[in-house]
């Protein structure tokens, strides 16, 4: 028979079978503790190892961060922050003022240069929660700091603090690499960058143009206002040649007062050609610089590719070329390239070392224009003219190569020759008979000039009466004040000092006023329109009476005829030159002049 199961037992079974096994029950509400338990345990761990992790970024952060409350108390800061400003541990609690922390930078050099900037300015926005902000703060120490501000909502703020005195370094580096100090312009390296990817996006119907762009008569505002006025108007004519681009065109100075205008997308001839002009126009303009009244030009060589070259030197060359021809044309012009154009920059090259050799070697002579008395006609002077016998091209006269030699830095060294020279050659004549030299403007920028003037005069002899040092009206017009200073040590040599080509300036009237003149000559377009009506008559009147009335003595320059000279005879100029009294030859010619003086005599 089958042993019964539990269930076809009958009710009294149950306290026949063995006792069951007793199990662990729970209520709900412990489960939940246990679990709370648990899970705070858990967020204990998860941000214990968050404070861990957290604390390991603040130490290792290479920058300095800190965190300041409402009433600028410090929360925290990290190691990168202590070290910045080498703060002492206590200086780095939490609780710690502002200005305690402040007061430790200002004992130790690390205090910002500009106090009240850093001070008020970024703290105070951002204690009022305002924005962001990020700013560079100069340290007394030399050291520039990067500071960020971000305020937190509800009172205080972070600051991220991060030395950047090299990175300003190295990127201040790299400007000046392709930038001009001075303007602030691209340079010769960021040109040819800027030239060589637009030549690479060029095309036949997109042409760039290049213009080189030369400065006229800028030497002599050098010479004559010095250095710091002429760098003031580099830097004007920098901006104003910018303002006449667009914002994708290049304005670049190479060096000196040479600059270049890039043209990268394909304009025309015709508006090169505007732009041009435009550009002349502008630089002609007046500058006034420093109180001074600045009147320069400029001339500008044009090249177009590919047609005139497909790479940025061929390019710039022949640029450069036609910038040869505008100055050869007389400046203030604009000269597109075209072939052949070498020969000429060529020539312009050779004459130039010719010239250099020149003055090395004192290759130049002086020719003597005879200056005569107008009532008896006896010869009282002569002023000394310099020429040059270029070998192979014959006789050149100083009008053909001044300009040159003003540009290249040689007037001096001609300057103290033509003295040395002319004085040599007075010493032989008969007393008073005196010379007279023509001093450029550059010879007033020149520290040796009366010194030059003094040994000349030591040198041959003569007498420093018998030496006239001529100048024009341009001397005074420049460093007016230096000038008159030399002037006036020259008049203590005992030289006579005269003023030149009188009336053709701006300002003769005030030249007059400015130094006591021993003579003043009449420029030859006064004296050329004697034979015609018109005003040079009175003018040439009104000369001589002021020169009686301020006791200068009065010459008339380019004498040609019988008649201009009998109008000045009555008109009481005192002394004359010209192709009527005798032309210009060299000093071995003097003493034949004197000789006929004696027969006619």
């Amino acid at each position: 028979m089958a042993e019964p199961r539990p269930h076809d037992l009958g009710p009294d079974a149950g306290a026949q079978a063995a006792p069951a096994k007793p199990r662990l029950e729970s209520t709900p509400n412990s489960f939940r503790r246990a679990q709370d338990r648990i899970s705070q345990a858990a967020a204990e761990l998860a941000l214990a190892e968050q404070n861990r992790r957290f604390d390991a970024a603040l130490s290792n952060m290479p920058h300095g961060l800190c965190m300041f409350d409402d009433e600028t108390r410090l929360i925290l800061c990290n190691a990168a922050y202590r070290r910045l400003y080498a703060l002492p541990e206590r200086l780095t609690r939490p609780g710690t003022p502002l200005q305690d922390i402040l007061n430790h930078r200002i004992a130790t050099g690390s205090a910002p240069v500009d106090w009240v900037e850093y001070r008020e300015i970024p703290i105070e926005s951002a204690l009022r929660g305002g924005d962001l902000i990020n700013r560079h703060v100069q340290l007394e120490d030399g050291r520039t700091i990067q500071i960020t501000h971000n305020p937190i909502p509800g009172g205080g703020y972070v600051a991220s603090h991060e030395d950047v005195t090299e990175i300003l370094a190295a990127a201040a580096d790299r400007h000046l690499a392709r930038h001009d100090p001075l303007t602030g312009l691209p340079n010769r390296v960021l040109l040819h960058e800027r030239l060589d990817r637009a030549l690479a996006r060029s095309r036949p119907t997109n042409r760039l143009s290049v213009l080189c762009v030369d400065l006229d008569h800028f030497k002599a505002v050098n010479d004559t206002l010095g250095h710091p006025v002429g760098d003031d108007l580099l830097r004007a004519v920098a901006g104003r040649l910018s303002a006449c681009v667009r914002e994708n065109d290049t304005v670049a100075r190479l060096g000196g007062d040479e600059f270049v205008v890039l043209l990268p997308d394909g304009q025309g001839r015709r508006q090169v050609e505007t732009l041009a002009r435009r550009l002349i126009e502008t630089v002609s303009t007046v500058f006034e610089i420093h109180g001074h009244r600045i009147t320069i030009g400029a001339s500008i060589g044009v090249a177009i590719a590919p047609g005139d070259g497909d790479h940025a030197e061929p390019l710039l060359a022949n640029a450069d070329l036609a910038l040869y021809r505008a100055k050869a044309e007389g400046r203030g012009t604009a000269c597109f390239f075209e072939p052949g154009m070498d020969a000429l920059a060529e020539a312009r090259r050779k004459f130039e070392q010719d010239l250099g050799d020149a003055a090395q070697a004192e290759r130049f002579e002086l020719h003597y224009q005879p200056e005569v008395d107008t009532r008896t006609g006896a010869i009282v002077g002569f002023e000394a003219l310099l020429r040059w016998n270029r070998p192979g091209h014959g006789m050149v006269a100083a009008a053909d190569f001044i300009a040159l030699a003003e540009e290249t830095g040689l007037i001096a060294h001609v300057d103290d020759w033509v003295i040395g020279r002319a004085c040599a050659d007075a010493a032989g004549w008969p007393k008073p008979v005196r010379v007279a030299v023509n001093l450029s403007p550059t010879a007033f920028r020149s520290r040796t000039l009366v010194g030059a003037v003094a040994r000349a005069l030591a040198d041959s002899g003569l007498a420093p009466a018998r030496l006239e040092l001529e100048i024009g009206e341009a001397v005074l017009r420049g460093d007016g004040a230096r000038a008159l200073a030399i002037l006036h040590q020259l008049r203590g040599l005992g030289v006579r000092i005269a003023l030149d080509d009188f009336g053709t300036g701006h300002s003769s009237l005030d030249c007059l006023r400015l130094f006591s003149f021993d003579k003043v000559k009449i420029d030859p377009s006064f004296i050329a329109g004697l034979s015609e009506p018109g005003p040079c008559a009175a003018i040439v009147r009104a000369v001589t009476r002021l020169g009686a009335a301020l006791g200068f003595v009065t010459t008339a320059e380019g004498v040609e005829t019988a008649d201009q000279l009998a109008q000045l005879r009555e008109q009481g100029c005192d002394t004359a030159q010209g192709y009527l009294l005798g032309r210009a030859g060299p000093a071995d010619e003097v003493p034949a002049l004197f000789a006929q003086q004696r027969r006619c005599g």
